[in-house]
């Protein structure tokens, strides 16, 4: 019972980590763009907490997880401000970061599972809850910034994060404890990222032909 607590405030506590190294990222993107103080601030929360906000008001809980603990809100601020004063040490550790960051959503991609099926939805909408808890949040800081998806990049990022997902609900089905699954499933997911950022595993590009380039150029050209 106690190594069971120990075990949950771990994660909790991994959570919070989690959440800043997020908001760090996003915060560097604004950096990038040279963007002000207010700015940062904005970026870093939207990376930090958006996809588990989306996943919570999808799932109609009672209160989003940063609404009932504004720990997690804080942390995404104070993330935040750090970067501004200190961007140029923080692009400093960006390896350190892709590492902590693939850790994250590894994590968020199982917990948002799990906290999706203890809402009793479908397996294939829990997977999809868990995939968007680790993702969305750097979706919507590059739609904002006008940078290119990261979740389309062809370097494995989402596929990390369904594997994850996908491997907790197998588990949940063959009736494994939560404990086991989760360190099962993050583990999982984590060593496929941390594979493709050291191997730069990634999955081969659509490539149109030159006849079909062809044809798309006329049907633009067209009046």
């Amino acid at each position: 019972m106690t190594f069971n607590l120990d075990f949950h405030t771990a994660l909790y506590q991994f959570g919070l980590i989690a959440v800043f190294v997020f908001a760090l990222t996003g915060a560097l993107t604004a950096a990038k763009k040279e963007l002000d103080i207010l700015a940062f601030v904005f970026v870093g929360i939207v990376t930090g907490i958006g996809g588990g906000t989306i996943r919570d008001l999808l799932l109609g809980t009672a209160q989003v997880f940063w609404i009932a603990d504004p720990s997690y809100l804080s942390v995404c601020i104070v993330a935040s401000i750090m970067t501004y004063f200190f961007a140029h040490w923080v692009i400093k550790i960006d390896r350190i970061l892709l590492w902590m960051d693939a850790a994250g959503i590894a994590l968020f991609a199982v917990l948002g599972t799990g906290k999706a099926l203890s809402y009793e939805v479908a397996p294939l909408v829990a997977i999809l809850m868990g995939v968007m808890s680790s993702t969305l949040g750097s979706a919507i800081r590059d739609l904002m910034l006008q940078t290119k998806l990261v979740i389309f990049e062809p370097e494995i990022y989402v596929t990390a994060c369904l594997l994850g997902s996908l491997s907790y609900v197998v588990l949940d089905l063959f009736g494994v404890s939560e404990l086991p699954n989760i360190l099962i499933s993050s583990g999982a997911a984590f060593i496929l990222r941390i594979l493709a950022i050291e191997l730069d595993l990634r999955f081969p590009s659509f490539k149109l032909s030159k006849l079909q380039n062809r044809e798309i150029r006329k049907q633009q050209h067209k009046p």
